[in-house]
């Protein structure tokens, strides 16, 4: 997923990582911009959970994009999947350095969120190579673990 929010150097790197996704048969979402997915040739575009409450439904979006929507409670994950998408990205699940993060979920709400939502769902939030561990039995599709991975280069 590639979020520059307007950044001039983040907006440059775009490219490179639209290029090196092909390249290596990997997805590209773009954050909340429908109009860079389109000049990146994205595969898809991830709203925040506050966008996807607000689409309804988004059929149109699904013709062109894979469509993905952040959710950080039970009600934002069935809301996102009343709205359409395609899969959920749930967050934080555990205690995250990020500047957005909120009070984590913990396994056991991911769970429920997982189980109510019947969409694919990913975790994200404090997740690493230990705190992956835990995730086991919490019927995600996939997890991020953006501390894992270090510095990007592009």
């Amino acid at each position: 997923m590639f979020r520059p929010f307007g950044d001039t150097e983040s907006l440059a790197k775009g490219p490179a990582l639209a290029r090196l996704c092909r390249q290596r048969g990997l997805i590209l979402l773009a954050g909340a911009d429908v109009r860079l997915a389109i000049d990146l040739r994205a595969d898809g575009v991830h709203l925040p959970e506050r966008r996807a409450r607000r689409l309804g439904n988004i059929a149109t979006l699904r013709r062109r994009f894979i469509i993905t929507a952040a959710a950080h409670s039970l009600p934002a994950a069935l809301a996102a999947r009343r709205a359409g998408v395609e899969a959920i990205v749930v967050s934080p699940v555990f205690e995250s350095a990020s500047p957005s993060a909120v009070r984590p979920l913990g396994v056991m709400a991911l769970s429920r969120i997982t189980r109510a939502a019947r969409l694919p769902v990913y975790a994200l939030g404090g997740v690493n190579p230990r705190t992956a561990r835990a995730l086991g039995l919490s019927g995600i599709s996939g997890l991020a673990a953006i501390e894992a991975l270090g510095e990007p280069r592009i």
